[in-house]
């Protein structure tokens, strides 16, 4: 049985990159840290209110002496690794992101939780020792290295701490649908009031838990908030949204980082939409026309929402 240890989150951000010989570019974990000698793609945790695509860009040059750009969005996956060393479990949500070399060279780090960075074939990674999302991302099949508790601890779904600037901080990762039927008909919730964003349209969806897959999560949220069963089409992107002031049921501000992953998810039979969760952030759900997504104002919508909709053409 694993020891009861702290729980904790994080969001993080990684570099998928291949040279022009179908090469892969992988990190090794060194003695620091809680897998030493087992190797993953280059990346690393997002700082509260840092966008993921500056965070890969940064952490890869660290680790690896490279300057990368962010061509695409590959993955989001999420895990669980309990480090019995340092207390804690930590839930991951990682971002798989694809990238090109633009200039540097490689080098060895010491003293840092990794001391070396390699180009290496699929063939050669077959043979490595590999953190499992990075064997999931290469599509290799993914042994189980990493310490994993028998079952998620608990964990409450908002987690503020103190900031240094006197506020309070809190950063959630979540996962939203552009939920459509086959009508061409688009689902959106309504946010209560006391809520930022008050009587504003939002995109179903929320927070994800611990220990939970982002695909899993939405889908369980647009029943929750709406009624609807769907399923997962494509994964359409991630946003980063800072709000350092905001103020909700909470009854004091709070510095909000918000990472968000959106899906394409069809409802094959859509159903009169019902709000299960009452007295929640969601007060009515609703199918809207695609005539009416177009005349419907921005200042009706939350932000994001009015940014998934012109992502997708909706609006």
């Amino acid at each position: 049985m694993t020891p009861a240890l702290e729980p904790l989150r994080r969001i993080a951000a990684y570099a998928l990159c291949a040279d022009s010989d179908d090469r892969v570019l992988l990190v090794r974990a060194s003695p620091r840290s809680g897998t030493p000698g087992v190797w993953s793609l280059p990346g690393g945790a997002v700082d509260h209110g840092e966008d993921p695509n500056h965070t890969v860009v940064r952490e890869t040059a660290a680790e690896t002496g490279l300057s990368i750009a962010v061509t695409g969005l590959r993955d989001v996956l999420a895990d669980m690794r309990s480090l019995p060393h340092r207390g804690v479990t930590i839930h991951t949500d990682r971002l798989i992101y694809q990238g090109s070399v633009r200039g540097g060279n490689l080098y060895d780090r010491i003293g840092q939780p990794t001391d070396l960075a390699r180009w290496v074939t699929l063939d050669e990674a077959k043979g490595m020792p590999l953190r499992p999302f990075t064997a999931t991302a290469l599509g290799l099949p993914a042994e189980p290295i990493d310490l994993r508790p028998d079952e998620a601890p608990d964990f409450p779904s908002f987690y503020a701490v103190p900031g240094p600037d006197g506020l309070h901080r809190a950063q959630r990762f979540a996962a939203y649908a552009v939920a459509t039927d086959p009508g061409g008909h688009v689902l959106l919730t309504r946010v209560s009031e006391g809520y930022p964003g008050a009587g504003c349209w939002h995109l179903p969806g929320g927070g994800t838990d611990y220990g939970e897959q982002p695909g899993a999560a939405l889908i369980r949220e647009l029943v929750e908030e709406t009624g609807q069963r769907g399923r997962l089409v494509e994964l359409l992107g991630v946003a980063s949204h800072r709000d350092a002031a905001s103020l909700g049921p909470e009854g004091y501000p709070i510095d909000w980082h918000g990472v968000r992953a959106f899906y394409r998810v069809a409802v094959d039979t859509p159903a009169p939409p019902t709000v299960g969760d009452v007295g929640g952030s969601t007060c009515e759900a609703r199918w809207f026309g695609p005539q009416e997504i177009a005349e419907l104002p921005t200042d009706r919508m939350t932000e994001v929402t009015a940014e998934a909709m012109r992502a997708v053409q909706l609006a």
